[in-house]
């Protein structure tokens, strides 16, 4: 599988410039509605540690690429066109936005924190960011409350006498969502709710629809424009306030990170994406070196731009997803290639799921692992920790 990151945010906020940054393709860009139409699909990348210098070797990679001792693992962004008020009731480009968003396994949420644009996107002055969290969460609660209505419905109206489950239900109704009877019951028992849907009251429908959105679409706040005093003012109350602890919410500059990397790509400074600092290396006018100054300033205090912190807290602290590289026991090179491959996978994966990843024919005959650190052999039901570098034994 390869994971697929939503990127969502009402018009003029600065999510082109996310895609754009995180991914350096070239979306048209503009402070107007529906400035992306279709949703774009972009390779991005992820950080993990690479696991060759313990190996003595450095890495060849095939996949993404490797860079002072950081691999740059792949995976797909999606640029989610048509949030607008009353998406879930198919106003805009509502419709076609939420099937562009099932498609994707977790989201990121740019907003606006320097509240200078409002809830269509217009500019403006003193805009509380609050409605705009609240506002995509509030839309994706009634699209699923509207689905999960419908499968109480149809619990409902079973025939006489026929024995149903409200979860196997609900799962079957909401199996777009990628949610099992097992999942469902979970929830119901989390929210004390009983099993009956003929005894929830309208509030109950909406938390449970909430706790399965929450389950399956999990989401992470990219606060961006953070390079602005307002946005960082709207930062500390935000974070400071409870009704928002449950999000993860990670200060941002789309357009600093936008131009730290055209600056290295020109030879100008040397920076690695997602580094707290850079280096000055070409020659600059007074102009130049005065903006890279101003964005210095913000990239030390923050800890980086926040455009891969987003990404990487959206699959390995929402998802809890894991990076494995595929390796080789005795720790040599084969045909001068060297963990040419680095596979995020979600927490959990065994070495039988892990083969299978590879290849089906892999899994089908699959022996065991062997785990290259320790030179271990572990069999198909061990579960695999991130970085674990995994040779997989198949007869095939």
């Amino acid at each position: 599988m390869s994971y697929r990151i939503g990127l969502v945010g009402k018009p003029s906020v600065g999510k082109s410039t996310f895609f754009n940054a995180a991914t350096m393709n070239d979306v048209p860009e503009g402070a107007y509605p529906f400035t992306t139409i279709d949703p774009s699909v972009g390779e991005a990348y992820v950080r993990v540690e690479c696991a060759a210098p313990e190996f003595d070797h450095a890495c060849t990679p095939e996949t993404g690429f490797c860079r002072a001792g950081t691999r740059f693992v792949p995976t797909k962004l999606v640029d989610v066109a048509g949030l607008i008020p009353g998406a879930h009731e198919g106003n805009g480009l509502g419709n076609q936005f939420l099937t562009d968003l099932n498609e994707t396994d977790v989201l990121v949420h740019v907003v606006d924190f320097s509240g200078t644009t409002d809830a269509e996107g217009e500019p403006t002055e003193g805009h509380d960011p609050r409605e705009d969290i609240d506002f995509l969460e509030t839309e994706l609660d009634m699209w699923y409350l509207e689905i999960l209505e419908k499968g109480i419905e149809k619990f409902s109206n079973r025939y006489a006498g026929e024995e149903a489950d409200i979860e196997v239900e609900l799962a079957e109704q909401m199996s777009a969502f990628r949610i099992t009877k097992d999942e469902i019951k979970r929830l119901i028992l989390r929210l004390d709710l009983g099993f009956d849907p003929l005894e929830w009251a309208p509030e109950d429908r909406e938390a449970l629809a909430r706790e399965i959105r929450t389950e399956t679409k999990p989401m992470v706040i990219a606060a961006n424009k953070m390079d602005t005093p307002k946005a960082q003012e709207n930062y500390e109350a935000i974070t400071s306030d409870p009704e928002y602890d449950h999000l993860t919410i990670v200060p941002a500059s789309a357009h600093a990170e936008k131009a730290l990397k055209r600056a290295d790509e020109q030879g100008a400074i040397e920076y690695r994406a997602g580094d707290s600092d850079f280096e000055i290396v070409g020659d600059l006018s007074s102009e130049q070196e005065a903006g890279l100054a101003r964005i210095q300033e913000f990239v030390r205090e923050f800890e980086g731009t926040g455009v891969q912190r987003a990404l990487e807290a959206a699959l390995f602290s929402e998802l809890d997803a894991i990076a494995v590289f595929p390796g080789s026991a005795n720790g040599e090179p084969e045909d001068g290639k060297f963990m040419r491959d680095c596979f995020v996978l979600p927490e959990g994966s065994t070495t039988e799921d892990f083969a299978y990843f590879l290849h089906s024919d892999i899994g089908e005959g699959l022996l065991h692992g062997i785990d290259c650190r320790s030179d271990r052999q572990v069999g198909a039901s061990h579960e695999l920790e991130h970085r674990d570098v995994i040779e997989i034994v198949s007869t095939n």
